[in-house]
């Protein structure tokens, strides 16, 4: 069932463009509400509708007939891509790692502008792929740009790595047109567009997000493609524990632990560098805000103030790790950062992750290697380091490596993507999880609060902003 307002774009004569500027403008406002994080992840309608406005379109181009695909031609569409950040890294690991072709990415512009200078210098790097750009427009105007280029250049393949919100991405691949579609679905605690699509072959990135398409979402043909990261080899060397505090770290950006949650990362790590008393080094861009609070919180309790080593981005977290002499990783939350524990375990990095109050998927602990420490209540996690030895640790690294090797090496990859048929393992979910229902319900009212609601809606006013920016330049 539509809301109301959608169901309406569905009768004749409607405008196709402020219908899918409606549907990007819905996905995205419900993208800005915490309440549904982890609760809605495709819509069978909202696809639905897309479709048929890119079938009508193709109509009107005169194109109904599909043409004959060109082998080793494979078409990448992204509504926008970031210098930094896992989903323009999944994205050329996906391009590097399948069979040899030539790789075009077109980017939409719907979902914002792409800093494209140095987007080429990272595809500098990657063989034989091209860039293209859709042309400044509205969502008609692109729609028909990209359904003309993809009858034009007759690709043999088309992947969809659109952004959640992106209707003229869905709108424009249609079934049966001489390409094999593939949906990567990043996007993977949140509504997005595109994963009840309904033909093409759907690729999941997680246990978790796996098994909700497969059980909850009631995908039938989902496949597992685990994310990867490139093996710069090195170990742990959690041997110095025997004459050195511990060293911690967790890299994310301020869009994953600066959330309205019961257990805030600004009151958690002083406390965590109390119980270790060695260093903290935080990864990532977090807000001038939150690093005043972590200084305040670390003075109150009597914790150094260089203990915690702030660093606001690194080429490579794997190397970053080693450079440090990193013990242990505290994976970020509320939200978890998937890609960066791929890397921390092939770097042979212990882990403990938090188990999140309302949903496995959200904390990222079905990502984890069996047997990693978990944690859900702050006092769990500071008695857990408190008890760490260097002999658990070391144990703990073996077994991250070795998960590591098992699921995510390159070479792993590399077998799916080259067999058509291929279905990967899907590792099992981690046992004992439960919601905590009187958590969980203080945490919806706590969403309720003005503050919460004025901060949801500047930005819902700021991601607008930028995608209205995007779709002119």
């Amino acid at each position: 069932m539509l809301p109301p307002v959608v169901a309406s774009f569905q009768e004749p004569g409607q405008d196709p463009g402020r219908c899918l500027a409606y549907i990007e403008k819905l996905v995205d406002y419900l993208l800005c509400e915490p309440l549904t994080v982890g609760r809605i992840f495709g819509s069978p309608e909202l696809d639905a509708l897309c479709q048929q406005i890119g079938r009508r379109n193709l109509g009107a181009l005169g194109l109904e007939t599909p043409p004959e695909s060109t082998p080793g031609v494979a078409v990448y569409i992204a509504s926008k891509l970031q210098s930094s950040g896992g989903h323009t890294t999944a994205l050329l690991d996906l391009i590097r790692l399948s069979p040899k072709c030539h790789s075009i990415i077109l980017i939409t512009g719907v979902c914002g502008r792409t800093d494209l200078a140095s987007i080429q210098r990272r595809l500098s790097v990657v063989p034989d792929i091209e860039l293209v750009c859709v042309p400044a427009g509205g969502h008609v105007q692109k729609l028909s740009w990209i359904q003309a280029y993809l009858h034009k250049i007759a690709p043999s393949s088309v992947w969809l790595f659109n952004h959640h919100q992106d209707s003229v991405a869905i709108a424009a691949v249609q079934p049966d047109r001489g390409y094999q579609l593939n949906f990567y679905h990043h996007a993977d605690d949140r509504l997005c567009l595109g994963v009840c699509l309904g033909h093409g072959k759907h690729f999941d990135i997680s246990p978790a997000q796996f098994h909700k398409c497969r059980d909850e979402v009631g995908l039938q043909d989902n496949r597992y493609l685990p994310l990867t990261a490139t093996d710069l080899q090195g170990s742990y060397t959690g041997d110095k524990l025997a004459t050195t505090p511990m060293v911690t770290c967790t890299a994310a950006g301020f869009n994953k632990v600066e959330v309205s949650y019961f257990a805030q990362y600004v009151d958690v790590i002083p406390r965590v560098l109390k119980a270790t008393g060695g260093r903290h080094i935080h990864i990532g861009r977090l807000t001038r805000l939150a690093r005043w609070r972590l200084r305040q919180n670390m003075t109150r309790i009597g914790v150094p103030l260089d203990a915690l080593v702030y660093i606001p981005h690194v080429h490579s977290v794997w190397r970053a790790l080693h450079e440090h002499r990193v013990d242990l990783y505290i994976n970020s939350f509320p939200y978890g950062g998937s890609k960066t524990m791929v890397e921390v375990m092939g770097a042979g990095v212990p882990i403990i992750v938090h188990r999140n109050i309302a949903d496995r998927l959200i904390g990222g602990l079905d990502m984890a290697y069996d047997g990693a420490y978990s944690w859900r209540n702050p006092e769990e996690l500071y008695q857990q380091l408190i008890t760490c030895s260097r002999e658990f640790l070391t144990e703990q690294s073996v077994l991250a490596r070795a998960w590591y090797e098992k699921y995510h090496s390159e070479s792993a990859i590399s077998v799916i993507l080259s067999t058509p048929d291929s279905l990967g393992e899907v590792p099992d979910l981690k046992p004992g999880f439960k919601v905590d229902v009187l958590m969980k319900a203080w945490q919806l009212a706590h969403e309720a609060t003005f503050f919460s609601v004025a901060k949801k809606r500047l930005w819902r006013v700021y991601r607008s902003i930028k995608s209205n920016w995007g779709r002119r330049c």
